[in-house]
């Protein structure tokens, strides 16, 4: 018999590639979802269970019977929901834990932003049950915010200069996410997932525009003008203040980071942003 894997953040951009991937392999997969009715967009098959992280006995629920659970916390400050969801997972002795973290988490260069995850991680390793924890670098798919400024034509938004990182494919990140999960051998390790280069946003732009076969720009924001863009896209104070500190690390250089975890977990290169764009093209316009 298949055992059950508890994926949270389900309908989110690594979580739903990671329902997805499961399912095709004929995996058992429950997804954690706040909203049920959320539910409509995932593969057939999938068990949904409601689970909110302020209600214990809602997680403790979503978790019995599941053999492994793929935990991703709501990324800021508030680390109460990475804790909440470890400490339900272990009411129901959950085997194994795979973590959803971030790039230099912990690093000191980051502020307050690289220790949103470190109380989650810690959560985790503590927890008594098989772990991993993966920390990937930028997601392709942020570019995605893109598309309405290349469809008029305007520049696109970088709040980063020439800061290079190792973005990754989010479909990557998933099937490492879902190796992890399924062998036993993998586990124990922090992995950090990147792309098989660091680019910029202006060298991301550049790859888009040839893509497109269309002029494409980008435009410097301001401390200032990022913070308000921030702020519109429904961040907290606080959050935005992290995003920010962030953004400052990666423009000095801190992310410009590559690794090999990536084809050593899935016995291939890592997708580039090159290949992610062809493939998204059309979501350009």
């Amino acid at each position: 018999m298949r055992a059950m894997i508890l994926v949270t953040g389900a309908t989110g951009t690594i979580g739903s590639e990671l329902v997805r991937q499961l399912t095709a392999r004929g995996e058992k997969v429950r997804a954690l979802l706040r909203d049920p009715a959320k539910a409509a967009g995932l593969p057939s098959g999938v068990e949904v269970a409601r689970g909110d992280y302020l209600d214990p006995g809602s997680l403790e629920a979503a978790a019995a019977g599941a053999q492994a659970a793929f935990l991703v916390g709501v990324p800021g400050p508030d680390t109460h929901h990475d804790e909440a969801l470890v400490a339900a997972a272990r009411s129901a002795r959950v085997g194994r834990l795979v973590k959803l973290s971030a790039i230099a988490t912990g690093d000191p260069g980051l502020g307050a932003f690289g220790t949103w995850h470190l109380p989650g991680e810690r959560a985790v390793r503590e927890s008594g049950a098989e772990w991993a924890v993966l920390r990937p670098s930028s997601f392709a798919s942020n570019t995605l915010s893109w598309a309405a400024p290349i469809r008029a034509g305007e520049p696109v938004p970088n709040m980063c200069g020439d800061g290079a990182q190792g973005v990754i494919d989010p479909r990557d990140v998933a099937e490492a996410a879902a190796r992890v999960l399924l062998d036993g051998r993998l586990v124990g390790r922090t992995y950090t997932l990147t792309g098989p280069e660091t680019i910029s946003v202006p060298e991301q732009a550049a790859v888009l525009a040839e893509v497109l076969g269309r002029p494409i720009t980008t435009r410097d924001l301001t401390p200032r003008e990022a913070r308000e863009r921030l702020l519109a896209w429904g961040l907290g104070e606080a959050q935005a203040e992290g995003v920010l500190a962030g953004n400052a690390f990666v423009r000095d250089g801190g992310n410009a980071v590559v690794t090999e975890d990536v084809p050593e977990l899935l016995g291939r290169p890592a997708r580039t942003y090159r290949e992610w764009a062809r493939e998204r093209r059309a979501a350009f316009g």
